[in-house]
């Protein structure tokens, strides 16, 4: 029974092996039959939506040429200082410290510290024995360069040579001129602090100089506009004063004359009320 079930599915692949070309030459016919038929004309639409498309692609050529901003550099860090002797000296002191410290880290000291693994695979431990130490190395070196940068060792430390060899050019000067030079430890107390504290006390008495300078010509300056505001004042009372006395002068002349301008005042007061009764009454009549 399961023979038979199985032959319809293989006289099928028979079939279908012995006639593989009816498959393949209908595909062929058909797209003989397309290539002789020729293409449609073009519709309104698909030219429309082709100079639409011909019109966005050209705003985009054109943003593409523009040429593109500069990106602002950055500004580059100043470089490291060149090292002065104490500086390099330090750094080669360094470096033959560690390979000293790192050769304590050999391969016999290894196995030393590790019996089994030595014995059981002796290439593993060397290669990790190796790796240890040229990543202990790398590191150190990393540390030592940043701890150096941070805390700027190498300026502090040519800043030190600068002041060595300008104190031994004075010493030498000293020298020449005849004279021992003095000490520091023997001076007094009194010349050790005046000579830490001239460079501050000059720089505050010069600022204070230049401070008392300005108040001084602001002080003159004011005292100029007080002289002005007081001439003004000595002349506004002088015309003060020769207007009272023109005033006290003419009250002396019209002191004699008052009792008859006032008689004459008091006639002609009395003339002008009769002129206007009888005016009045004429009026009434």
């Amino acid at each position: 029974m399961s023979s038979e079930q199985e032959d319809p599915p293989r006289e099928a692949a028979q079939q279908q092996s012995q006639h593989p070309d009816a498959d393949t030459e209908m595909p062929d016919h058909h797209q003989d039959q397309q290539q002789q038929q020729p293409p449609p004309p073009p519709t309104s639409t698909t030219t429309e939506t082709a100079a639409a498309a011909a019109e966005e692609e050209e705003p985009r050529e054109q943003a593409d040429e523009e040429p593109q901003e500069e990106e602002p550099q950055e500004e580059k860090p100043p470089p490291p200082p060149t090292p002065g002797p104490r500086a390099a000296r330090l750094q080669t002191l360094f470096a033959s410290t560690a390979k000293h410290t790192l050769d304590k880290i050999s391969k016999e000291n290894f196995e030393a510290c590790f019996p089994t693994v030595a014995g059981r695979a002796p290439g593993t431990l060397e290669f990790v024995q190796r790796r240890m130490v040229e990543r202990l190395g790398v590191l150190w070196g990393e540390e030592f360069e940043t701890i150096m940068a941070n805390r700027q060792v190498v300026a502090r430390l040519n800043e030190l040579e600068g002041l060595v060899g300008d104190a031994a050019r004075r010493r030498a000067e000293a020298g020449r001129a005849g004279e021992p030079p003095i000490a520091p430890h023997t001076l007094p107390a009194t010349t050790i602090l005046h000579a830490h504290l001239h460079p501050h006390l000059t720089a505050h008495q010069s600022q204070l100089n230049a401070k008392l300078q300005n108040t001084q010509a602001s002080n003159a300056r004011l005292w100029d506009e007080i002289q002005a505001q007081r001439a003004e004042m000595e002349a506004l009372l002088a015309g003060v004063e020769k207007v009272l006395r023109d005033v006290d002068g003419a009250n002396a002349l019209l002191g004699d004359v008052v009792d008859e301008l006032a008689a004459e005042t008091r006639a002609a007061e009395g003339d002008v009320r009769g002129a206007v009764v009888s005016g009045a009454a004429a009026r009434a009549s």
